[in-house]
């Protein structure tokens, strides 16, 4: 095995643009050789993808997988919208994200995962369909949910294919009832989660940040009335549970009827299945949530394609 100094392997990153573990490793592969490690790594065609890492990639999927008592969701990313159009980029999400369910792992265990029918690991694969379609992409998180009894329920919102999408929601809702009915409602929540956007599933469960930042800000609106003090912890503790009524999924308004909270709905539902309901959490993925991305005009989105 070759001795490969930092100095080499730095050197063969800056000709190619490629990882320094690619570069280390090719180093390795072609004895400390740096042009055939140049050529090893375009070969991989790990050299052509690294010219691509560094353009931003806020577009591509979101993709669900439930299978028995478990679901998986997660956003994998390309340049352009087009891409998610892509067979070959759907098929890729659609296995990654049934991998990650069947094996309950996060984004580094996954990338090192054989990709079925390949003798490529995940990240192989990526690596080559950067190659093949031309754009960077990159897997950009994974979540997992699940219960011991009950349903995970899943919706995926702007749909491209079957179960891949620009949202996706999963929902696990722990209970010994029907199952049918209990895939039914959950369901509906999961779609009334992608509507409303709620920030946790219970008031004791919601971010302490997030609602000491709020009381923060009501107090000092509050003062600003000029009310005395007496007033001022009532009106503050009033617009407090309007917030809990616009964050907390339990304590909304059931986007579906429009009137009745999301607790309620659960409760009914409980009665109707013939045991109780838990909703032991959810998952929400909007494609891209985060991600700064880049202003381009049409006509230069499709320069850079072609470039």
């Amino acid at each position: 095995m070759a001795d490969v100094k930092a100095n080499e392997v730095k050197a063969l990153r800056d000709r190619t643009g490629a990882g320094m573990m690619d570069c280390k490793k090719a180093l390795v592969e072609c004895n400390g050789d740096i042009e055939e490690a140049i050529d090893w790594l375009r070969k991989k065609g790990l050299a052509a993808a690294a010219k691509k890492s560094g353009r931003v990639a806020a577009e591509g999927l979101v993709g669900v997988h439930v299978h028995g008592h478990k679901g998986a969701i997660a956003e994998i990313n390309a340049e352009t919208d087009f891409v998610a159009r892509n067979e070959l980029f759907q098929k890729y999400v659609g296995d990654v994200v049934e991998l990650a369910c069947r094996h309950n792992c996060e984004v580094e265990q996954l990338q090192s995962l054989e990709y079925p029918q390949t003798g490529r690991t995940v990240s192989e694969e990526l690596t080559n369909l950067i190659a093949v379609i031309g754009e960077n992409m990159g897997i950009r998180r994974v979540c997992h949910l699940s219960v011991s009894d009950g349903v995970i329920a899943s919706y995926v919102h702007n749909k491209i294919s079957a179960n891949l999408g620009k949202i996706g929601i999963l929902l696990a809702l722990e209970s010994s009832g029907d199952k049918e009915k209990l895939s039914e409602i959950g369901k509906k929540i999961a779609m009334h989660i992608a509507a409303a956007n709620p920030q946790s599933t219970s008031i004791e469960d919601l971010d302490p940040a997030i609602l000491e930042r709020e009381r923060n800000v009501v107090t000092e609106q509050a003062k600003g009335t000029g009310k005395p003090a007496e007033f001022i912890e009532k009106i503050v503790e009033g617009r407090i549970r309007k917030f809990y009524e616009e964050v907390v999924l339990l304590e909304q308004v059931f986007v579906i009827d429009g009137s009745t909270k999301v607790k309620d709905v659960v409760a009914a539902a409980s009665k109707e299945i013939g045991a109780p309901i838990v909703v032991k959490g959810f998952v929400k993925f909007v494609l891209g949530e985060g991600i700064e991305k880049q202003v381009t005009d049409f006509a230069a989105e499709v320069a850079a394609q072609l470039s």
